[in-house]
């Protein structure tokens, strides 16, 4: 079998899935992406070029698509160079495009990878009422769905990875795609039991308590300002506590830096009051096993989101068994049950989640078994000794039915 993978970005989500069907299972991988043509661990990597794009004088509402139809026919023009390459299945990441044209250069099933729908009401758009939405959002949220919906037209199959991201598609196309996950590698997301208290140069005093908090950007989709305002409360009542944040300083989500007169949204929240800053850790990014360390140093792990796409960080910290504290938003309560695989507040409660973690605080170990019935959570449900099968399941009959 020759599979074909498309991704602008390599490999995404496809990495682990081609590395299991090539040394499992014989198949062969091709992958399309923007990264430089080679060969990278047995996958061919083929690289596209895109040659436009969309620019100021096109309409706001209609830039996503414009971007998509750019990919898509810089995909099919990179393969269709390459008339060698003959795959059996075809899977892309839909909200890309670039799986759309490949129908009509191959004869094979196309299976498209759903992240997220967009929609103006009860979305991460409108959930925040403190920024108000701007009317040309409101309409562009039905457009940025374009290519997204060309996908579930066009693709054979398709899958989402949680049941919260499954229920936004369009209930007709619902039966087409199934709901599974991409897969923890739980040989090295797993609680360390002698961590390193130094981490990316920042060393960890002993006998403190550690409230950890993990995002690729600190910004308020991911309640970083929540987080903060609470962080500040427990930082008043009491000085056994040292706050770990890992991140970085850029937005990826929603327009934080539209709102703000500073450089960052770190700095525009630590401007709202007096943090004692000799408390908070802010190590930048870190490696896996740093990551590891940090979410096996601490004693509470908060985790906000805005209805949303749901983070890895999220996952890994309850594979590391961490005891989660998390927004009572629908992506976290599909993972952290209240009061049995960690707790959840109501994402602008700051009292409430300053509560439960005093609570937590007084006695880490006492809530310990919440961590480790994450940990069996993940290991049960969402490992990559559990993805992976049902993935390799999903192509095969995919590909047996389109025969």
């Amino acid at each position: 079998m020759h599979i074909l993978f498309v991704h602008k970005n390599f490999p995404a989500q496809f990495g682990h899935i081609a590395s299991y069907l090539i040394k499992d299972h014989g198949f062969q991988c091709s992958f399309a992406s923007e990264l430089p043509s080679g060969n990278v661990d047995g996958i061919e990597r083929v690289q596209y070029k895109i040659q436009g794009g969309a620019t100021k004088s096109t309409h706001y509402c209609s830039r996503t698509f414009e971007n998509a139809v750019w990919h898509s026919h810089a995909v099919h023009e990179a393969m269709k160079a390459r008339p060698d390459i003959k795959p059996d299945l075809v899977v892309g990441h839909s909200g890309f495009g670039s799986t759309v044209w490949l129908a009509d250069l191959y004869d094979c099933p196309i299976i498209n990878y759903f992240e997220y729908y967009y929609r103006s009401k009860g979305s991460d758009l409108d959930f925040r009422p403190d920024f108000p939405v701007k009317p040309q959002d409101v309409l562009r949220s039905r457009s940025r769905n374009a290519m997204i919906l060309l996908d579930l037209q066009t693709c054979t199959k398709g899958y989402t990875p949680t049941k919260y991201q499954q229920s936004l598609m369009p209930v007709e196309y619902q039966p087409k795609i199934e709901q599974i996950f991409d897969g923890i590698d739980t040989n090295i997301w797993k609680r360390n039991p002698n961590p390193s208290r130094e981490i990316a140069g920042h060393k960890i005093p002993e006998g403190k308590k550690v409230v950890t908090y993990v995002s690729r950007g600190f910004e308020s989709m991911r309640g970083f300002d929540v987080f903060m305002k609470s962080a500040k409360q427990i930082c008043d009542a009491r000085d056994d506590v040292i706050f770990l944040c890992v991140g970085s300083d850029r937005v990826c989500y929603g327009g934080d830096l539209n709102r703000i007169k500073e450089e960052t949204y770190r700095e525009h929240i630590l401007k709202q009051d007096n943090y004692d800053l000799d408390r908070f850790i802010f190590t930048g990014r870190v490696d896996p096993q740093e990551l590891v360390d940090v979410f096996s140093l601490s004693d509470l792990h908060y985790y906000l989101t805005v209805p949303f796409v749901l983070s890895w960080s999220l996952m890994n910290s309850l594979a590391c068994g961490c005891t989660v504290l998390g927004s009572a938003t629908a992506p976290v309560q599909e993972m952290v049950k209240h009061g049995e695989t960690g707790y959840t507040a109501d994402f602008f409660d700051v009292d409430g989640f300053t509560e439960i973690a005093m609570t937590v605080l007084d006695d880490p170990e006492k809530h310990r078994h919440l961590g480790q019935a994450g940990a069996k959570l993940i290991q049960d449900g969402f490992s990559l000794e559990k993805m992976l099968p049902k993935m390799l399941n999903l192509y095969e009959q995919t590909i047996a039915t389109a025969k």
